[in-house]
């Protein structure tokens, strides 16, 4: 998909006013379908956020890196790799915002790529990153959800909680306008907040009323918490290691996941009817 056309304006606020002021395109990225942007006058972060899980890792340049060390700054953790298009597209993008807001924002490169950390030196020095680089495992992968798609970014308000994740290639002009808000600079827009229904933290998946590709409008309430109870309840068995509902928000185009919620809607449906049907011969004689 072709690069968003990127926004090296030098005054900040008039970059973020032009954010606001028009429709915010999103292109997808690897792994990643494109999401609903988030447009007009309004910028959204979690309500009662989460702690960032906490790491303690070593920068490419041999230098300790944690978020414990970060606290009281706006972090955006950047997850990428050096084979992801997107993830190289948006390097000059977060080196801008990096060296726009020095000593108020801290961007941290988090690698999942295969390759050893030589070769990720080359691409760091090639293209330029100003930013702290370090290899991540998949124990720190899982803790933030798995990763389903590059690049994929977290940030962070100064307490060090989760406020908002974007996955694919976004207008850098929205982290700005995020950025500016949680520094409590000024932005053109009102902050709305909403509750991690799984957007953020798969574990908050049981908080969910509708899940991605589950078709729920055969069911009247009752049945539907009866079948989200189970979506919750039951593992999914493509070796992802989550419950239903958490599966379907991962990885919406699993087909084991999405076959095995369609069939507890039809045995929840299916169990309604046999309890309102009515006997053939209530209180009948036989012949």
């Amino acid at each position: 998909m072709k690069r968003i056309v990127q926004l090296r304006s030098s005054a900040a606020g008039r970059a973020v006013r032009i954010f606001l002021a028009a429709t915010m395109l999103v292109a997808a990225g690897c792994g990643a379908s494109a999401k609903a942007p988030q447009s007009g006058n309004v910028i959204r972060f979690v309500r009662n956020p989460d702690a960032a899980p906490e790491f303690q890792l070593t920068t490419l340049d041999g230098k300790p890196l944690s978020l414990e060390s970060e606290r009281g700054k706006v972090v955006l953790l950047n997850f990428w790799a050096t084979w992801c298009g997107p993830c190289r597209a948006e390097i000059p993008d977060l080196i801008a915002l990096q060296e726009r807001y020095a000593g108020k924002l801290q961007i941290i490169g988090l690698m999942v790529d295969e390759d050893d950390a030589g070769v990720v030196k080359q691409v760091v020095a090639r293209t330029g990153i100003n930013y702290p680089v370090a290899m991540t495992s998949p124990e720190i992968r899982i803790k933030y959800g798995g990763i389903a798609a590059l690049p994929t970014s977290f940030v962070l308000d100064t307490q060090g909680r989760v406020v908002q994740k974007h996955e694919g290639l976004r207008n850098p002009a929205l982290y700005e306008a995020e950025i500016r808000a949680l520094l409590g600079l000024p932005i053109d827009a009102r902050v709305e907040t909403f509750e991690d229904t799984g957007q953020i933290f798969l574990a908050h998946a049981d908080r969910a009323s509708e899940l991605p590709g589950v078709d729920f409008s055969k069911l009247n309430p009752e049945q539907k918490q009866a079948a989200l109870h189970r979506f919750n309840a039951e593992g999914c068995t493509c070796g992802c290691n989550f419950t239903l509902a958490q599966c379907r928000i991962y990885d919406r185009n699993c087909a084991i996941s999405k076959s095995r919620t369609e069939k507890i809607i039809e045995e929840v449906r299916g169990g309604a009817k046999e309890k309102t049907a009515a006997p053939e011969n209530p209180g009948g004689t036989s012949h």
